[in-house]
């Protein structure tokens, strides 16, 4: 699915084959999930091969690897340009882009001495996740922001949501609706979550939650089609029953949530303010223009 014999990918500053490339097996990296990543995606468009938002992501990475005390020196404009590359040498247009920072061989509890880039891509038409979602409340917590640095995007921290996505795929559910140790909700497994509310959004307020690229992305689109929206804090049960209700992020893009434990949300999805974003953000990836859309689709 991701690589195959001809697939290159970058690492340490070369472009080598994806059969070929090697890490250390001595590394905090490996052992201990100190490594710092981003999920980034192209797209093809009328004016060539665009990454959306690919400034955002590398600045977010940078700051992951700051928050971890990495040593790390690649610029934002450097790690574009090796992207576009290596698109270009798979010859990929619509793609998944999986930029990963680890640290030289050392098995002791100390910051890293040494880092090393490594970008890997691979084609990506679709989301990872089915459209109308039947997701649960899960019985994992998301990580307490006082023990880890929520904000940042820590390969560690996904053990977390590896387990809470199993249980919910266990007990016959699509996804898993995390919560924080306050019982109020955060995200989903590897998601932003948005419910819709008497023609107005909701989505949980930064400080639990890695503040996703693609959230802030719905928040834009909003504010250009003149829809309401709220940061706060809430429970499930606020939100089961609601309107509609959405997961967000770079892969999965917006994914209609058909249920919560059972309880269907009350629209038609086709015809929810949440479909319209749906839309909105479908045509933007392509588009990269918010004159477009505001044009476009505010009457949809």
């Amino acid at each position: 699915m991701y690589y195959n014999d001809d697939s290159v990918l970058f690492y340490d500053g070369e472009y080598v084959k994806a059969k070929e490339a090697k890490t250390d097996l001595y590394g905090q990296s490996l052992h201990y999930g100190y490594a710092v990543f981003e999920g980034i995606k192209s797209y093809r468009t009328a004016n060539g091969t665009k990454i959306f938002k690919a400034e955002e992501h590398y600045d977010r990475l940078r700051k992951s690897a700051e928050a971890m005390h990495m040593p790390f020196h690649y610029s934002t404009e450097e790690m574009v340009e090796i992207t576009y590359k290596l698109l270009e040498i798979n010859n990929l247009s619509n793609a998944y882009i999986r930029p990963l920072v680890i640290c030289s061989p050392n098995m002791s509890l100390s910051k890293g001495q040494k880092s090393y880039l490594v970008i890997e891509v691979w084609n990506w038409d679709n989301g990872y996740l089915a459209n109308k979602l039947r997701i649960m409340t899960s019985s994992f917590q998301r990580p307490n922001p006082k023990a880890f640095k929520i904000e940042a995007k820590v390969s560690g921290h996904y053990v977390n949501s590896i387990l809470a996505s199993q249980e919910a795929k266990d007990k016959g559910f699509d996804e898993a609706l995390v919560l924080d140790e306050n019982g109020n909700v955060a995200e989903s497994s590897g998601a932003n979550v948005f419910y819709e509310k008497d023609g107005k959004l909701y989505t949980p307020q930064k400080g639990n939650i890695l503040p996703g690229i693609t959230r802030a992305t719905v928040f834009e689109i909003c504010n250009q089609l003149g829809i309401s929206y709220e940061e706060k804090l809430f429970t499930p049960q606020e939100m089961q029953g609601a309107d509609a209700a959405f997961f967000c992020g770079t892969a999965a893009e917006i994914v209609a949530v058909e249920s919560l434990n059972d309880i269907p949300f009350r629209m038609n999805w086709e015809d929810s303010l949440s479909a319209k974003i749906q839309q909105a953000y479908r045509h933007l990836v392509v588009e990269e223009n918010y004159s477009y859309l505001k044009s476009n689709l505010q009457n949809v």
